[in-house]
């Protein structure tokens, strides 16, 4: 089964159709146009034509129709010419053919009332086989010479000259339309071939990524391009850090988790200390694993993609666990962050990061935990202050299994990982003095 069509493909069955279409409609408008210029025509010269026989015609003191023997249009004095007129006394029943009509028969019309003009197509069978005519007819009351006589006089044109012309010229227009349509077909190939090029040229990158010939995309692509290729060398590069980091992190596992293991196995000759050293070596274990996992994860949080977040929902879902975590204290959580401020973040990263700040500053508080959360024009900006002890050692805190006081429940694993998130995100983070007297948690991502 074939696949789906090239653009290049639709675009130029597209504008097929359209022209086919435009140039059929604008043919026929134009065909339809001149055949009534041309009708038109013919009929004036008819109209003509029986005014000459009026000027011509005369009639006599007993109503009788008298006509020169020779009219000043040639083509009524010579046989079969294609012109004929006749002229019928409406009074006396005599008619008067021109010398054209000589061996034809023409469907002259013998009845007009007075003074109406009549303008058709009307069809006849001769000897020769049937034939149409173009005709004018027009009815008169002639008061001259004390007579009192009604005229009716047609005149007849052989259709086959008006239509003669019609197919000279239908011949040349639709000759023409061709032409212009395989013109312009040509040309929408040829625009069409230089507008795709930059497609073609991201395909023959993409190939030669996938391949490992190139890293990323080039960057001079037009406008419309230019977001898809900084798109995809997101996601080519994002994919690329992620891979790093799994490998980092399966490296560090193998590491890391080599002096719990050690542990456990001097443990198996103390049998009495094996229950807690088992179990403090467990969640050493577990605490190395759960970081170096979102230590893996941090690269997709600062992925372009990611749908847009409300923080605000965010930040009332965690203030109100760690109020039920740490009800007995009767901690006061104060929130200021817009409902309507978003951010692109993973919302599992969002519930870790701003989970892990607030419960470290909850852990620490002894009345109070601020949030703050503002966007500029450089970025996001948090700051989560408590009105605790404060940090003593700003550095050793932000280390894996640190912590800023033993008597503190806790693993030292919290800020460790929160600062992974933010050098994940490109990102700094400050810890210093906030204003209630204990410590403050600056983050600032950039926009």
């Amino acid at each position: 089964m074939s696949g789906p069509a090239s653009i290049r493909a639709r675009l130029l069955l597209g504008a097929a159709v359209l022209m086919l279409a435009f140039l059929v409609g604008a043919g026929a408008a134009v065909q339809r146009a001149h055949e009534n210029s041309v009708r038109a025509a013919h009929y004036a010269r008819l109209q003509s034509t029986l005014y000459l026989l009026l000027a011509a015609a005369e009639v006599d003191a007993q109503g009788r129709l008298v006509m020169p023997p020779a009219l000043a249009e040639p083509r009524l004095s010579l046989p079969g010419s294609g012109l004929y007129a006749s002229i019928h006394n409406l009074n006396s029943g005599g008619r008067w053919e021109s010398a054209s009509a000589l061996g034809i028969e023409p469907p002259f019309r013998a009845q007009q009332p007075v003074g109406e003009w009549r303008f058709e197509t009307v069809a006849a069978t001769q000897p020769t086989g049937p034939r149409r005519f173009l005709s004018a007819s027009y009815g008169v009351r002639w008061n001259g010479s004390g007579a009192d006589t009604r005229l009716a006089l047609s005149v007849l044109e052989d259709r086959a000259a008006f239509e003669r012309e019609l197919a000279v010229f239908e011949r040349t227009l639709w000759a023409w339309l061709g032409g212009a349509a395989l013109l312009l077909l040509l040309a929408q190939s040829l625009l069409l071939q230089g507008a795709l090029a930059p497609l073609r040229r991201m395909a023959a990158e993409i190939r030669r990524i996938e391949s490992g010939a190139q890293g990323e995309l080039a960057q001079d692509y037009p406008r419309e391009l230019a977001p898809l290729a900084r798109n995809l060398n997101a996601l080519i590069r994002q994919e690329r850090v992620r891979q790093t980091r799994f490998q980092e992190a399966l490296s560090f596992l193998a590491h890391s988790l080599k002096t719990p293991l050690a542990v456990l196995r001097t443990a198996l000759g103390e049998p009495a200390q094996l229950p807690e050293v088992v179990g403090q070596q467990v969640d050493r274990m577990d605490d190395i694993v759960q970081h170096q996992l979102a230590r893996a994860r941090a690269a997709s949080a600062a992925a372009p993609l990611v749908a847009p977040l409300a923080l605000a929902p965010v930040l009332r879902r965690i203030e109100g666990s760690l109020a039920k975590v740490h009800g007995e204290r009767a901690l006061a959580f104060t929130l200021d962050c817009p409902d309507t401020l978003e951010w692109r973040m993973d919302e599992g990263d969002a519930f870790e990061l701003l989970g892990n700040l607030m419960d470290n500053a909850a852990k620490w508080a002894r009345t109070q935990v601020a949030v703050q959360v503002r966007r500029d024009d450089a970025g996001l900006h948090l700051a989560v202050d408590d009105d605790g002890p404060g940090f003593s050692d700003t550095q050793a805190v932000l280390q894996l299994h640190v912590r800023g006081d033993e008597r503190v429940p806790g693993h030292g694993v919290g800020l460790a990982m929160v600062k992974t998130l933010v050098d994940a995100h490109g990102g700094t983070l400050v810890l210093g003095q906030g204003p209630l007297g204990g410590a403050r948690v600056s983050i600032s991502l950039p926009g």
